[in-house]
């Protein structure tokens, strides 16, 4: 087992699967955290993900993915479930889908596990109780030794009550130092408000916000900072992967711009940022640009 890494993932992993009309059907390596840590992987940079997996096919196929990327995975008997958590699209004859969601997040780990530079987490794992209070205990307890991301990824049918998920949402942002969120995922939060007056709010609590809009680019505010970024102009097959392949590049181009870490917060604040929002609007123009969530490796994003 590793003791330190360079970014720790930390929440779920979801088996993917899609059956069709005619009964076939296929699984796929998900879930968000799961696939910013392949991501990472896949860029160069040391990544880990803490997460909770069944010891079942599902299980095998998503560690035998992350781990051929080079990603750690981080498990014992506090992570161990009785089945990986799946998410199921029955397709229907014609073409819509039908989803069935199987998923549970029990995580209670009470220490960030290794050593890391910074921590990341968003999704179902940062809202689904119980496992959700445990996550934020984790990144209270980290935030003097690491930096902190989160996307929170919203999954409306997995969330119930939409102000105590506001509330997690508030109390995540206040620890965070990059928040990462699409445009649904802020009108989902806060129904009706100016998506610049939510991206100001967020960011008067001093971290790098940056809001994803598919087509139309993203927009970011850092300190004084505020600016956008065109889209890259791309053949779109799906969209499955795009956001968390735009976040595991922008971590990594912060990383590698030596920004990333408990010390240098001041630094991150103050750094030119464009440079790195137009590295992972490229990383996500390459992942819609082909089938499933397959997101870049360095040497495609040179």
């Amino acid at each position: 087992m590793i003791d330190m890494t360079d970014i720790l993932v930390i929440g779920e992993s979801v088996a993917d699967v899609i059956r069709q009309p005619d009964g076939s059907s296929v699984t796929h390596p998900g879930g968000s955290p799961a696939n910013v840590a392949f991501g990472l992987a896949r860029l160069g940079v040391g990544a880990a993900l803490l997460t909770e997996l069944g010891d079942d096919e599902d299980g095998a196929l998503i560690r035998n993915h992350l781990e051929g990327a080079g990603a750690t995975v981080l498990g014992d008997g506090a992570t161990a479930v009785p089945r990986t958590p799946r998410a199921t699209a029955r397709i229907r004859p014609d073409g819509s889908a039908e989803y069935d969601f199987e998923i549970g997040w029990t995580l209670a780990a009470t220490r960030v596990p290794l050593e890391a530079r910074h921590l990341h987490t968003g999704s179902i794992a940062a809202f689904l109780q119980p496992g959700a209070d445990a996550v934020l205990g984790l990144l209270a307890d980290a935030r003097g030794d690491s930096s902190i991301s989160i996307d929170p990824n919203i999954r409306p049918a997995l969330l119930g009550d939409h102000g105590a998920a506001v509330a997690r949402f508030e109390q995540l942002v206040a620890l965070a130092d990059v928040v990462k969120a699409s445009d649904e995922d802020l009108a989902w939060l806060y129904p009706g408000q100016d998506l610049a007056q939510v991206l100001d709010r967020i960011a008067e609590r001093g971290a790098l916000v940056v809001v994803t809009r598919g087509s139309q680019g993203a927009m970011a505010r850092v300190g004084t900072q505020r600016l956008e970024v065109p889209a890259v102009a791309t053949t779109v097959v799906d969209t499955v992967g795009a956001g968390d392949s735009f976040m595991a590049a922008l971590l990594t181009s912060l990383h590698r711009d030596g920004i990333l870490g408990a010390g240098l917060r001041e630094a991150l604040a103050a750094g030119d940022v464009a440079p790195h929002l137009e590295r992972a609007a490229r990383a996500a123009a390459i992942t819609v640009s082909r089938a499933g969530a397959n997101p870049p490796t360095s040497h495609e994003l040179q």
